[in-house]
């Protein structure tokens, strides 16, 4: 089926005289005549429910739609899209291990990866996201296990080469772990470009509508763990926390990681989402293909107006002909990238305050990817760990704002910015 198609049918296909509409299941625990009807869902050798921590129907059914989208053999909810990438590398990672990462993420995953992760024993090296092949090559390690990056940054809005990220990864027999938040996959399928693992905060504009937080990991299936089963000793030897299975064997390409991930990491730490919030993302889901839409036509309006206001010291967006990454936006992106916009003002920090203050339709919100638009100062919020050196690196200087344009009319929104700066 056609993205669109499967934004709004995809996952859930109901029989005769069953609901429409994909049903709530909000229960806890599930039913079974005996003993060894639930014992064969605990070796994995049957397939069903019998706890919501680990699957839920709901979830499942939201999980296949986004797979579906994603054009990957099996995926999984979790309770935001934090958990996401933490289960995305924490599945195929452990103490001792190492990971190569873009510098320009979102600073929840920058800490996540450089500071608790690395409490755990694994260690990160961040390159560029416009390093060259060799300086790439240059950041792997034996221990190396994973590469991750952002196809659209958050804020710092770079755009991802996945095919060198790809290439790179694959030639040290590592999968490439990409997270498709700010695109969705109505603008890019990672996947398609050499990608193993995709994530997503559904948070954002798979949800759409500010009401539900959550996660996803999608699997592509593309990726060989027996052929590189030194690296990856937990999906490639038996487990001997779930009776020995090895996933690799018993579910071979196309369901070993997410298997993994979710009897394992899912039953340990339990970052589930809830049945009531996958029915809320699904119902964003299916109108994500005509909200993405909107959400570029209102950034690269909203660009447009200020890469010419005096004031407005810089814009980066890819839509904007000037960007330098608007080739690597053409070649991923074509249709569209994402309705966030960042840009720097003339006057520095404290321009940036007074512009925040004077908004009058754009909310102040630790948010983005609403139909609502939204405006955040990172260095004062998201990023605020961070030092002026490390914000620099990740893109994010103190003079950065990011807005997130929303389903408005682009004039208003506009009108809106023009008051502002007229403040400054």
């Amino acid at each position: 089926m056609n993205r669109d198609t499967i934004c709004v049918q995809g996952g859930y296909t109901p029989g005769n005289g069953e609901p429409r509409q994909i049903p709530i299941i909000q229960s806890t625990t599930f039913k079974y005549n005996t003993s060894e009807d639930m014992g064969k869902l605990f070796d994995l050798e049957a397939d069903g429910y019998f706890y919501s921590r680990l699957q839920n129907p709901t979830c499942d059914a939201v999980a296949r739609k986004i797979a579906a989208l994603e054009g990957g053999a099996a995926a999984m909810l979790t309770s935001s899209g934090q958990a996401a990438n933490f289960f995305a590398l924490f599945n195929i990672c452990q103490c001792g291990d190492h990971i190569v990462s873009s510098s320009t993420i979102y600073g929840g995953t920058f800490n996540l990866i450089s500071v608790t992760m690395a409490k755990m024993g694994i260690e990160v090296t961040f390159v560029s996201p416009t390093a060259s092949e060799e300086e790439l090559d240059a950041a792997f390690r034996p221990n190396t296990k994973a590469v991750f990056g952002e196809t659209i940054a958050n804020p710092a809005l770079t755009v991802l080469d996945i095919e060198k990220f790809a290439r790179a990864a694959h030639a040290h027999g590592v999968p490439l772990i990409v997270d498709n938040t700010f695109p969705t996959p109505v603008n890019c399928r990672p996947i398609e470009w050499g990608a193993d693992i995709v994530t997503h905060s559904t948070t954002k504009y798979m949800d759409g509508h500010g009401a539900a937080v959550g996660g996803a990991i999608v699997d592509s299936g593309n990726f060989d763990w027996m052929a590189h089963a030194d690296k990856f000793p937990g999906l490639t030897t038996p487990d001997e926390s779930y009776h020995g299975i090895t996933y690799a064997e018993r579910f071979g390409k196309g369901g070993a990681f997410i298997t993994k991930a979710t009897a394992q990491l899912m039953r340990d730490f339990g970052c589930c989402q809830s049945p009531q919030s996958a029915f809320i993302l699904n119902l964003g889901l299916e109108s994500l293909h005509v909200r993405m839409a909107r959400h570029c036509a209102n950034a690269l309006a909203v660009a447009r107006f200020l890469e010419k206001h005096p004031k407005v010291a810089y814009v980066d967006y890819c839509g904007l002909e000037s960007s330098p990454y608007h080739a690597l936006a053409e070649k991923y992106l074509p249709n569209g990238s994402c309705g966030v916009v960042s840009f720097g003002l003339a006057g520095g920090r404290e321009a940036a305050s007074t512009f925040m203050k004077s908004l009058r339709l754009a909310a102040i919100e630790t948010h983005v990817a609403d139909a609502r638009t939204c405006c955040l100062n990172p260095a004062s919020s998201t990023h605020r760990q961070m030092n002026d050196e490390q914000l620099k690196a990740a893109g994010v200087p103190a003079e950065l704002v990011r807005m997130s344009c929303g389903l408005e009319a682009s004039e208003d929104l506009i009108a809106d910015i023009a008051q502002a700066l007229d403040k400054v």
